[in-house]
């Protein structure tokens, strides 16, 4: 596995009293972006589509590259016109449904423009909150007919869907990992896979370990979010800080899996002031620090065998030495 890492750029908003003492307001993009790029180890930097595109993404691509950083790719937010609180892709109104679609085709030109060929896609507007609120049919061929046509609008671009429980709306139409190879079978484009989130996985009730093999064996596992939380809501909370164990499971899994891609911090240190760059910094560790572990496992021949025998007991042990020591 390549070790690149990147970031949620909004977290670097985080106390920016630490930073700008005189500041009045929020960080421009570009101050987050200088911030972040003071972080030790931290690569790429991911960009969110329409807030932080403001002028030519050539130049923004430049700036960013002048911090010594490099774009991952660019992440869709449906924020901006109100009417997508009642959906993107599935919104009743077509109009406002071809508007989302748009929106992304332009995102889509723009992180080409940006030297990067990810596009991340989250349709957390996607879904309902009510019993007898949609017609699932309907919604559903709305959904997959919208993700064929952004995939289709740059083949040589890869379109990845994170998928989410809940939150914005009560459901999520793509809510776990699942539902979401099923829209992408349907889809059909070959350039499509899907982004794990690894609290989102966890409150959709998965093991991520699990869910990103499914995503590799079907798919194609495009991007994988870290952080954690306590498996209720969206908490991006510190790598490893509550779920340590199926942290490391899903690192070894990805990197047996031939995961190449970017290992993206999507905490929140700015829910509760925490200096950005120092728990990103000490998230680098702790994953760098879990790989290490995980070379101790897969040069440990016993845990082959306790997994062949699906001995828990044994298996537990041998994770308790490489974690722990003898």
């Amino acid at each position: 596995m390549s070790l690149r890492y990147a970031t949620r750029l909004n977290s670097f908003g985080s106390a920016p009293q630490l930073c700008w003492p005189e500041l009045l307001g929020k960080p421009t993009m570009m101050q987050m972006a200088e911030r972040a790029a003071s972080v030790g180890g931290l690569t790429d930097v991911d960009l969110n589509y329409p807030d932080h595109v403001s002028g030519d993404p050539a130049a923004i691509a430049a700036q960013i590259g002048d911090l010594g950083l490099t774009i991952n790719g660019l992440a869709m937010r449906y924020y901006t016109n109100p009417a997508f609180k009642r959906g993107a892709f599935t919104n009743p109104d077509e109009t406002v449904r071809r508007a989302a679609i748009d929106l992304t085709k332009k995102g889509i030109d723009s992180a080409r423009a940006m030297g990067s060929k990810l596009m991340t896609i989250w349709l957390g507007q996607d879904g309902f909150d009510y019993n007898f609120q949609v017609d699932y049919k309907q919604v559903w061929e709305w959904e997959v007919a919208a993700i064929r046509e952004v995939a289709e609008h740059d083949p040589e671009c890869l379109i990845s869907i994170e998928y989410k429980p809940d939150e914005p709306r009560a459901h999520s139409l793509l809510r776990d990992a699942a539902t979401t190879l099923h829209a992408i079978a349907e889809a059909g484009s070959a350039n499509l896979g899907v982004t794990l989130d690894f609290a989102h996985s966890l409150y959709a009730g998965e093991q991520p370990a699990f869910a990103a093999h499914l995503i590799n064996h079907h798919s194609r596992l495009l991007g994988v979010h870290l952080n954690d939380g306590y498996s209720k809501r969206d908490d991006g909370l510190m790598v490893g800080a509550v779920h340590l164990r199926s942290t490391l499971e899903l690192l070894r899994q990805i990197r047996k899996d031939g995961y190449q891609g970017v290992l993206y911090f999507d905490t929140f240190p700015d829910l509760s002031g925490l200096d950005p760059v120092r728990e990103c910094e000490a998230n680098i560790a702790t994953v760098q620090r879990l790989l290490t572990v995980a070379d101790k496992l897969d040069s440990d021949t016993r845990l082959a065998d306790a997994l062949a025998d699906q001995d828990a007991v044994a298996s537990q042990q041998i994770v308790n030495e490489a974690l722990f020591g003898q």
